[in-house]
């Protein structure tokens, strides 16, 4: 498959698949200091393989580990010198095996992760070790089809960073993000040197500046949502800055998936010129499972040539959309952006962290042969 072909492809997936239970029970067993890394890894190998072969025997155009290596989502920007999330991970893993916070329940509202996991940087940034790198070096040994990578947006990063408490280092946020774009730009062109066909950023800091609630609390710091966002804009580009002609890029709008809920409220409406209209992406990957996304007029804004990928299927259960239903919307959605530039998939991984989503690995394969079935409907 061509770049072109790959930028163009009508089916996607966000990147995580749900773990099978030898593999979360060996993540558990090492977090215990009962199971060698080495043995981990190994376990890992297996997994991949597993999922590289069933990616492909359902059809997908392209082929994801699964995220097998990540403890969560998040931990793509790890091996960073002066800010490192790794250790906390594993510590937030051992008391949290299940991925679920107290009192939560599946398909509940809960709180900003962010707002309560914040880091401060001990010294200037410095990429110790590419983390997503060592993740494509074996997936290229087992992936017969393009393969795809992703990665935690810049912003994300400077949200998640305690800025005052990490002076001298850094006095501002601002130079915090100019220096995570320049590790980020770093791991990018490093894996498109190595061969990685499709990047994706993961990027859940956009929904923030239409959430009701996340807005509030920027308010109470007195920041500037709109400064913010533009920052946040100009910080994805910059990170995939000469990629184009060598790699696709994507980006994906989350609105939270983890333990099968969601942390942000508010449609696109408020943000759509700016970030459909400013991000530099050859697809832009966004969530549409539920009406808390609002309705596909904002899809206007996007730019031409860039594909819109549909995430029309949920991940955060295992009820079943319907091929006519998936259609119909897909249909309305190509009143405000055209056919040609619209593609399918589901609306984020089905596993953000190792406990998954709450569906059965079952379900989750009916879901990815639903919409490799639509997409032949609806495209050919």
């Amino acid at each position: 498959m061509t770049l072109d072909a790959l930028r163009r492809a009508r089916v996607d997936q966000v990147g995580s698949f749900l773990r099978p239970e030898s593999l979360k029970q060996d993540f558990l067993r090492h977090a215990r200091g009962d199971l060698p890394m080495a043995a981990l890894a190994a376990t890992q190998d297996e997994a991949i393989r597993d999922v590289v072969a069933k990616q492909v025997a359902h059809g997908m155009p392209f082929l994801t580990d699964g995220e097998y290596r990540r403890l969560n989502w998040q931990v793509s920007f790890s091996r960073v010198e002066g800010w490192d999330m790794w250790e906390g991970s594993w510590r937030n893993f051992l008391a949290q095996p299940d991925n679920l916070g107290a009192g939560e329940k599946p398909l509940q509202r809960g709180a900003d992760a962010v707002e309560s996991f914040k880091i401060p940087a001990t010294g200037k940034l410095r990429l110790a070790g590419s983390f997503p790198a060592r993740e494509l070096r074996f997936l290229k040994t087992v992936a017969t089809r393009p393969v795809k990578v992703t990665l935690m947006c810049p912003d994300r990063v400077r949200q998640m960073c305690d800025i005052a408490g990490s002076k001298p280092a850094y006095e501002s946020s601002d130079a915090f993000l100019d220096d995570v774009v320049a590790i980020q730009r770093e791991i990018v062109d490093g894996l498109v040197a190595e061969g990685c066909d499709y990047v994706q950023i993961d990027e859940p800091s956009f929904t923030g500046y239409v959430d009701p609630a996340t807005l509030d609390r920027m308010a109470a710091r007195g920041e500037d949502p709109l400064k913010s966002l533009k920052a946040a804009i100009d910080a994805d580009n910059r990170t995939i800055a000469g990629v184009k002609g060598r790699a696709v890029t994507g980006l994906h709008i989350c609105r939270g998936n983890r333990a099968s809920m969601w942390h942000r409220e508010g449609h696109y409406d408020a943000i759509a010129e700016a970030v459909f209209g400013g991000l530099d992406y050859d697809r832009l990957l966004l969530e549409y499972d539920s009406e808390r996304a609002g309705s596909f007029d904002p899809l206007r804004f996007v730019r031409k040539g860039t594909v819109v990928v549909l995430g029309l299927v949920t991940t955060k259960s295992g009820e079943m959309e319907t091929l006519d239903g998936l259609r119909r919307r897909i249909d309305a959605a190509a009143r405000f952006c055209p056919l040609d530039q619209l593609a399918l998939s589901p609306q984020c991984g089905f596993a953000s962290g190792i406990g998954g989503n709450a569906l059965s690995v079952e379900a989750q394969w009916r879901k990815i042969d639903l919409i490799v079935e639509t997409a032949r409907k609806v495209w050919g």
